[in-house]
């Protein structure tokens, strides 16, 4: 893509609502989708046109992912019944520190890459073993299990900075 084509699919996310650090990730997407379609030999008629259309999709993927992480959030905060938080502001209770726990562990797991995020949630919240898990998302048990490793130390060390555990 030349610098024209870039700007104008940089603009294109930014007015489809992507925020500003994640323009160049999503310039990157297009592109690649870009050689991915003339690699497999049909490449676009009008490329600007072609890459006008993958970078609304792209913005609407970004959303689309946003609203998940948003979901995934709420159900973990759900988790923690309203009423079992301490009387006391300064003194935290049980009830108070498993939902501080909960809300940094939703926050984590934003923070984490979505390759990482994907197991994690699939490992420990839908309770899939490895295997169905590599099944699931088409890569090797391997895999699955590095991104567990990491993912898992990613978030203790989340954890241990926000000085919840």
């Amino acid at each position: 893509m030349d610098a024209a084509l870039v700007d104008r699919v940089r603009a294109i996310l930014a007015l489809g609502g992507v925020p500003s650090a994640e323009l160049q990730d999503g310039v990157q997407q297009v592109g690649l989708r870009l050689l991915e379609a003339r690699a497999k030999g049909t490449p676009p008629r009008s490329p600007a046109a072609w890459c006008a259309v993958v970078a609304t999709n792209v913005a609407a993927d970004w959303h689309r992912a946003r609203r998940r992480d948003e979901r995934l959030g709420e159900r973990l905060t759900a988790l923690w019944p309203p009423g079992v938080a301490g009387e006391s502001g300064s003194d935290r209770s049980g009830g108070e520190d498993a939902r501080l726990l909960a809300l940094t562990v939703a926050d984590g797991l934003e923070e984490l890459p979505e390759h990482q995020r994907q197991v994690l949630v699939l490992r420990f919240y839908a309770d899939l073993p490895v295997a169905r898990i590599a099944e699931e998302l088409g890569v090797p048990e391997g895999t699955v299990k590095s991104r567990l490793h990491a993912a898992v130390r990613a978030m203790r060390e989340r954890l241990h900075t926000d000085e919840v555990v």
